[in-house]
């Protein structure tokens, strides 16, 4: 049964005892030893396929390069036998909070994992990383890493679905580190006490502006949630040493709701299991099938389906005027709402773009597919009648698809909206979707073997064919798997590879 924090902003001389602060009830969630139901089981397997799935694909980008070879830079420290690096040989160690920044910028480059939408935005599969990392550094075995994951996505999703920050244009990684927090915990079995300190160090330390996804956005892009899992490794490590942190996080005076949220007069629910309720909020959660912001994945969808029915369509001369009525999320996000005239530019940059929908529907539109490298590539975006299509595309709220976005009703929430297209002739042609044909609500729900296709699908172009069939028959044994293997549990690059990447020398 699920219990409801309430959550408020308290006075220095009210005192609010630790046992009522929400950084201390997520502490007993961490360390409750409830068991992992079997189809969250399955389910944490299919996530860390996918998210070695879209690391593989990333593997020679810059930013996975950089961070890469400054987690390389770093030896194993000295309590543990160090962590894997995705790409590197399996021997090839660092430390865990290296290893949790380098596969944290692996998973998150592309935009392509996991995903939860509801008060605020959040991939949870960015919890795997670092997790994990501690893991083989500590010799952990396949059970206590399957436990640490199952924590860690239930305190994001249930943070997540409470608690908005881009309303006051704070990163979603905020939630971010708290739960990689207590997920460590988890694994670890540390103490409500140990855990305690280390969510309240791991919330101060992640808390920073939207910025990072306004305008033109940058390489920080994905190295944001890595940086999360990097300090929540480094705090649960200063918590284990005795070392504290700020109290009240949420709700001091001066803490993060009053300055950063909603203000002094601020108050929250958040749902959190009760004592001995097993964490299944992983089960909420959805994956990409297209490589873009998950608000797209609709779109592309739709604009699939009209690029068969309605090959005409693909023509700007054909076209007067597209507009997608969707959410407020997707419009004033993703859309024109933005008022980012880079969603427009056709010299954006990568991570401009796949937070571009009329971008994205132009491309699927004329293309009837999408790619993850081949749909952004400068060419593709700079084509003399994309552009022309793209610029007639505009988004709007409509208030029913906003209603559906933040419905607390799986069967009703939608990320999806309906579409105009005005032809030359006259005529209209309208079309709508509310979920993405991979959503569980979905045309096509992803199952393992999906999960499976997609690895394969990014993997062969850079990982041989036995360390494919190495890495799957390995995961999908995982709360099995021994400590042994755990640390094994990592993809190595076919020979050649990384030489191909950038090899930027920095400070270290």
């Amino acid at each position: 049964m699920t219990v409801t924090h309430h959550l408020r902003v308290h006075r220095s001389d009210e005192q609010l005892a630790r046992e009522g602060q929400l950084a201390w009830r997520i502490a007993e969630i961490a360390a409750d030893p409830v068991e992992v139901d079997a189809d969250v089981v399955d389910m944490i397997i299919n996530r860390v396929i996918d998210n070695a799935a879209v690391a593989a694909a990333s593997l020679t980008r810059a930013p996975v390069s950089a961070a890469r070879q400054q987690a390389l830079d770093h030896p194993v420290s000295v309590n543990g036998t160090g962590s894997t690096v995705f790409g590197c040989a399996l021997e090839r160690r660092t430390s865990p909070e290296w290893a949790a920044w380098a596969n944290g910028v692996a998973v998150r480059e592309l935009d392509y994992h996991d995903t939860f939408l509801a008060a605020e935005y959040s991939h949870p599969g960015d919890n795997i990383p670092p997790i994990l990392a501690v893991a083989q550094h500590v010799g952990a075995d396949g059970r206590a890493l399957v436990r640490g994951i199952a924590t860690g996505y239930e305190i994001q999703v249930d943070l997540v679905k409470a608690i908005s920050l881009h309303a006051h244009k704070i990163d979603h990684v905020a939630h971010l580190g708290p739960s990689a927090a207590a997920g460590i915990g988890t694994l670890l079995g540390l103490s409500i006490e140990t855990i305690y300190q280390a969510v309240g160090q791991a919330l101060h330390t992640t808390t920073a502006t939207r910025q990072s996804r306004k305008g033109e956005i940058s390489t920080w892009k994905a190295h944001a949630p890595a940086f999360a899992g990097k300090m929540a490794v480094e705090a649960v490590d200063r918590a284990m040493r005795g070392e504290t942190s700020p109290s009240p996080i949420y709700e001091g005076e001066d803490g993060v709701i009053a300055w950063m949220l909603d203000g002094p007069d601020a108050s929250y629910d958040v749902p959190l299991p009760a004592d001995g309720e097993a964490k299944r909020a992983i089960l909420d959660t959805y994956t990409k099938e297209h490589s873009a912001e998950y608000q797209a994945q609709a779109w592309i969808d739709l604009a699939r389906k009209l690029h068969h029915e309605r090959p005409e369509l693909a023509d700007p001369a054909n076209v007067e005027s597209i507009v997608i009525h969707t959410s407020h999320h997707t419009h004033y996000v993703i859309g024109s709402g933005a008022n980012d005239p880079q969603k427009y530019d056709p010299q954006a940059s990568r991570e401009t773009l796949d937070h571009s929908i009329p971008y994205i529907f132009a491309v699927a539109l004329q293309d009837g597919t999408w790619h993850h490298v081949d749909s952004y590539a400068p060419e593709r975006a700079q084509r003399e009648d994309t552009v022309a299509l793209w610029h007639k595309i505009t988004t709007a709220e409509d208030e029913e698809w906003t209603r559906r976005y933040h419905s607390i009703d799986p069967a009703e929430k939608a990320f999806g909206g309906r579409v105009e297209i005005r032809l030359t002739n006259g005529e209209t042609v309208t079309d709508e979707i509310a979920v993405a044909d991979a959503h569980p609500l979905g045309a096509r729900p992803f199952a393992r073997e999906d999960y499976i296709r997609k690895f394969r699908i990014l993997a062969e172009p850079v990982l041989e064919p036995a360390e494919i069939e190495r890495f799957l028959e390995l995961v999908q044994r995982l709360p099995e798997l021994t400590a042994e293997e755990v640390g094994q549990l990592s993809i190595v690059a076919a020979p050649g590879v990384l030489a191909s990447a950038p090899a930027p020398r920095g400070l270290f």
